[in-house]
């Protein structure tokens, strides 16, 4: 197993007196490995995606922020702050064969904000990230069957979906959209692709094959 460290970019942003925006941004940084050019690749990609974030946040979103701000204020609506959280869990740290995800949390106003998930699956004596495709050699028909076994695993619950699943699930199914945990492969779903935002991002598990 790895030593996977946790980077936090943080900052509070005013305007006016007022904070209006502020971001709390995690990255994860990898100590020691096997391959010292798939650690930096690893950990380069990854502070890069992190300032990403980090420098929207700080002009594109800043600047949205202080125009509510500015019309809230006019129009004697309460001050919204906006917001970006964004944290990562470790879900498969075997063979070095490195498994993560994403939660990015967004409120820029409203009712709620909304969460955007994603993914990555390293192979960290390569240095790459792997597909999903990556663990079904010799299935070339590994994403029918994923899709039938999603489809079973929603039949046990069908009223946390929207009508007309099915289709659904085919039109918004993702490949990118995995991460590995020990006992299988799971794939998820963005809020709003097959379900309410009251049901959260639906997760499948899908056993190795």
């Amino acid at each position: 197993m790895n030593y996977i460290g946790k980077n936090v970019f943080e900052r509070e942003l005013f305007y006016d007196g007022s904070l209006v925006l502020k971001y709390h941004i995690e990255y994860p940084r990898i100590y020691g490995s096997l391959n010292e050019d798939a650690l930096i690749r690893f950990n380069s990609y990854n502070l890069s995606l992190a300032l990403n974030l980090k420098n929207n946040a700080e002009n594109n979103l800043y600047k949205e922020a202080i125009e509510a701000y500015k019309y809230n204020k006019e129009n004697g609506y309460p001050i919204m702050v906006f917001e970006v959280y964004r944290n990562f869990v470790v879900t498969y740290d075997y063979f070095n064969i490195l498994s993560l995800y994403f939660d990015e949390y967004t409120f820029t106003g409203g009712a709620h904000g909304s969460t955007l998930r994603s993914s990555q699956t390293w192979n960290l004596l390569q240095g790459r990230m792997l597909t999903l495709a990556s663990f079904f050699p010799r299935n070339p028909y590994f994403m029918l069957d994923i899709l039938k076994e999603i489809n079973m695993q929603i039949a046990k619950e069908p009223d946390i979906y929207f009508d007309n699943i099915c289709n659904l699930v085919l039109e918004t199914f993702n490949p990118k959209s995995f991460y590995l945990v020990p006992n299988g492969i799971v794939i998820y779903f963005k809020q709003y692709d097959i379900a309410p935002y009251s049901s959260g991002i639906r997760t499948f598990t899908v056993a190795y094959s």
